[in-house]
Order: C-alpha cells, then sequence, then structure tokens
C-alpha cells in the first residue's frame, strides 16, 4: 500500500467505525462482556457495549432524584439497545445524553434519543466538529442502522455549553461535566461525580488498544489525561473497555507519551513518514518502539497507523486533525 492508500485508511469514516478505528484488529479482552450492565456505584451503572460485531462505545447511566443521564448517544443500534436497559433499571425519564465527542458510535444515535424525548447535551467542541465533518461522514457511514433513520446527516447536540464544568444538581446528585482541551478530538468532554467518585471518559481515555488518533491532538492529550486524573477517582469508566480505577488512566497516559517520544526518536533520526510506513508495513515497528509494562495493554494491530499519525503531526508541526482536513 502506498501512502496515498494508507492515508485513506486513516480517515474515519465511521461506518463500521473505520473497520473498528483505523483498520484496528482487537482481540477481545477475556473479561471483556459486551451487552452487560455492572452497578459501579448505587445508581451509576457501565453498560458495554460490543465494539467487535456492532461498534458500539460503552454507555453509562446515572440516575437523578427525578431523571435518568445517558453518557453517549452511541450508534443509532447502541442507543435502542442502551435505552432498552435503562428503562429495565429505573422507571425514570431520560432526561439528558450527553455526547462525549462527535464520532459516530459516541453520537450518531442524537436523534434516537431525541425521539424519545431526551434532551442531548455536549461541550461546544462537539457541535463545531460536527460542523466540521459533516455531513461528508454520515453519507459515508454504510451503516444499516443509519441509514435506517433516512436523515442526510447527523443531528448534533441540543445543547451545548463552552464554560466548564457545567453541572447538573438536584439535590441528591451532583454531576460535573468538564473539558480540558483537545485530545482524541477537539470536543472531548468528561463525566465527574465528585461525592461517588466515579469518572466517565468517553474515547479521551480508554481501557486498551482502542485508540483513533485521526481528528486527535496526540502531543495534548496525554496532558488532557493528566487533568482529568487530578481529581479522586475510584471509578474510571471508559468509552471502550472494560472499566476500573486510575490504572486505566495511567496506561493510557504511558502508551500516549511513549508512542509520541518513539515516533519523535524516529524523525530525529531522519526517518519520513514513508520509513514509518514501511515499518508497519514489513513488521518491524514494534520492535523499534519501546513500551513499559503499564503501556503495553493498549498496543494494537494499529499501532502502524497510529505512528504515521504521530509522525505526520510531528514533522508538520500541528494536530493531525488539522492535517486531516479539519481546519
Amino acid at each position: 500500500m502506498n501512502r496515498t492508500g494508507l492515508n485513506r485508511t486513516l480517515v474515519y469514516r465511521l461506518g463500521g467505525l473505520a473497520a473498528l478505528l483505523l483498520g484496528l484488529v482487537y482481540t477481545t479482552q477475556s473479561e471483556a462482556t459486551p451487552n452487560t450492565v455492572q452497578e459501579i456505584v448505587p445508581g451509576v451503572w457501565f453498560r458495554e457495549g460490543d465494539i467487535q460485531k456492532e461498534g458500539h462505545c460503552n454507555n453509562v447511566i446515572i440516575e437523578m432524584k427525578d431523571y435518568l443521564i445517558v453518557v453517549d448517544a452511541n450508534f443509532p443500534s447502541g442507543a435502542r439497545l442502551a435505552a432498552a436497559d435503562a428503562k429495565r433499571l429505573s422507571k425514570k425519564p431520560i432526561k439528558y445524553v450527553f455526547d462525549t465527542h462527535h464520532h459516530g458510535d459516541h453520537a450518531y444515535g442524537n436523534a434516537v434519543w431525541t425521539e424519545m424525548g431526551a434532551k442531548t447535551l455536549a461541550h461546544i467542541g462537539v457541535a463545531q466538529e460536527m460542523k466540521r465533518y459533516e455531513p461528508k461522514r454520515w453519507a459515508e457511514a454504510n451503516r444499516k442502522d443509519v441509514s435506517e433513520l433516512k436523515r442526510t446527516t447527523a443531528e448534533p447536540p441540543q445543547q451545548t455549553f463552552d464554560k466548564t464544568p457545567f453541572v447538573l444538581d438536584d439535590g441528591n446528585r451532583r454531576v460535573e461535566f468538564h473539558f480540558f482541551g483537545w485530545a482524541h478530538t477537539r470536543g472531548d468532554g468528561f463525566v465527574y461525580l465528585p461525592k461517588e467518585q466515579v469518572l466517565a471518559t468517553g474515547d479521551a481515555i480508554a481501557n486498551g488498544p482502542f485508540n483513533f488518533m485521526g481528528d486527535a491532538h496526540v502531543a495534548n492529550w496525554p496532558k488532557v489525561v493528566e487533568a482529568a486524573a487530578k481529581r479522586p477517582v475510584r471509578h474510571l469508566l471508559p468509552g471502550h473497555g472494560r472499566p476500573g480505577g486510575m490504572e486505566i488512566a495511567t496506561g493510557q497516559k504511558a502508551f500516549l507519551r511513549e508512542l509520541y517520544a518513539g515516533v519523535q526518536g524516529m524523525v530525529k533520526s531522519g526517518k519520513t513518514v514513508d520509513d514509518i510506513q514501511k515499518m508497519g508495513m514489513g513488521k518491524t515497528l514494534a520492535g523499534a518502539l519501546r513500551f513499559s509494562p503499564e503501556a503495553k495493554g493498549w498496543v494494537g494491530d494499529g499501532l502502524a497507523g497510529q505512528a504515521v499519525v504521530v509522525a505526520e503531526e510531528i514533522i508538520q508541526k500541528k494536530p493531525h486533525g488539522e492535517i486531516a482536513g479539519g481546519k
């Protein structure tokens, strides 16, 4: 494959989640339990999406005094599954659905939720990213659940906020919505429950090799993870992968920093993007990059594509999200 062909694979087509995010083929984690719901603390549930077969993200369901909040709209089919589970867990209405970012597996289900009477909510960066990339990506989605909506583009969040934290507090539970900067996307939002010390992260923090970088600011990404992790966290609920604790943030940050440093060293030694691409095709790249035990769980079959993204960001001296067409 030439460089043009490789770059084409880096385009986020949002259909099969870009063949599961940059063409990554993930081995199923032994503890993965798709389409199951786990109560993390009383009134807060983690629903694991089926990324392998459906491209679905995880969802978090938060019970307030009189209503429910759902984190991430998911793809339309994932939205329906998450809604059914939410209704099974509580008779309270779903009032808010929070888009952690604009990608299809986290936001293309917006119309499903609003038709149910919920209000979609996001940081303003999510709406801005949708304006930047839609309707092109929607048209290229090539998903049955998307085409069945019979819409010409993605539905943007109905309510946005700029200053953070944006807070919902009903006297029973406080839920904070944070933005710490450009990481996985320019609109990455986090949900934090200070009393329960629960942090829902979207794809800014994943648990495993699920890091799509086509819309990212890779150099800044670890700083965002670090900022999010400054608050007390007992339960970290990622956008993909299993829930856990702060070790997920530690591994995510280590992988990003070590990948960037490794590629930066290659560039300084004279390697070009084409050289790094050829190393990936020749299976020598993995041996040339070194990862700590903390980071190895985030290394997957998409490493070559990720290294190309990082190399382009370093060489062109700007975030890859700008290089890929988003100005």
